[in-house]
């Protein structure tokens, strides 16, 4: 493992510990878990998560299929050393983590990203945030029983761009602190949850018409809410088999909290 992304990963881990209290006092963290119990009680926002999810599962299997064939024996014979006889089963556990990351990385990236825009939208309308949806898209009216995600038309700006490979080759970088017991795992979601955060909210900062500085500096002065919400979220999409359901749940936390901000605002 290259000792830059050991020490970036450090000094991101020690900037989290730093900011601690303000993850525990924002109560951000928690909206990856109201996300979970608002999208099981709104079936009208299943729709775009069914529509993607033959596709996804099928990445995933091959994915998945892939890590194992390549991935595991060499990183049995380094779990080996720190899990003992348990090394089996530590390192399965690990590829199934590494496989839902990378997964979920090339989905949102290639496969959802539209879908993950309509349930953020949708959520927004369940919340009465219509006002804030119609200046990026049409919103069709309440007649014909028509609701949340139901309600939306076309878009006036195209969606944000999906995950740069930059970004998504550091986020491959990185999977390698997974080998090191506890420590790097916590170290990895750390690092990983400090930049999921924003991403959360990027549709968010677009239907707010908000140019780089102005994210940049609102992010800034809310750092920790948005590592505590991109910790707990990422924490869900480490889930394996279960990360593509997650990565829609935890959009629709993100929207719930949109929504509070803008309530808060008013």
């Amino acid at each position: 493992m290259s000792k830059k992304i050991q020490d970036a990963a450090r000094a991101e881990a020690k900037h989290i510990g730093s900011s601690s209290l303000d993850v525990l006092h924002s109560g951000a963290y928690l909206y990856p878990f109201k996300g979970i119990i608002f999208f099981a009680t709104h079936k009208d926002l299943w729709g775009p998560f069914i529509s993607r999810a033959g596709r996804t599962i099928g990445v995933g299997l091959g994915v998945t299929s892939v890590m194992f064939f390549f991935t595991y024996v060499p990183q049995l014979a380094i779990m080996a050393f720190s899990s003992g006889p348990l090394a089996a089963i530590s390192t399965a556990f690990l590829v199934l983590t590494e496989s839902a990351t990378i997964t979920n990385l090339l989905s949102r990236s290639f496969l959802v990203e539209d879908a993950l825009v309509d349930t953020f939208d949708g959520t927004l309308i369940a919340r009465d945030q219509e006002a804030l949806v119609a200046t990026a898209r049409e919103i069709k009216s309440r007649g014909n029983g028509r609701a949340t995600v139901a309600r939306l038309g076309r878009m006036f700006t195209r969606p944000l761009a999906g995950l740069k490979p930059r970004s998504l080759l550091r986020s491959l970088l990185y999977l390698p602190l997974n080998l090191i017991p506890v420590v790097g795992t916590a170290l990895y979601i750390a690092v990983q949850g400090k930049r999921m955060g924003p991403g959360l909210h990027a549709r968010y900062f677009q239907l707010k018409g908000w140019d780089s500085r102005q994210r940049e500096d609102w992010v800034a002065n809310h750092r920790g809410a948005y590592t505590g919400l991109g910790i707990a979220a990422f924490v869900l999409e480490m889930v394996p088999f279960a990360s593509i359901i997650f990565s829609f749940t935890n959009i629709v936390g993100g929207a719930l909290w949109a929504a509070d901000l803008e309530k808060a605002t008013k």
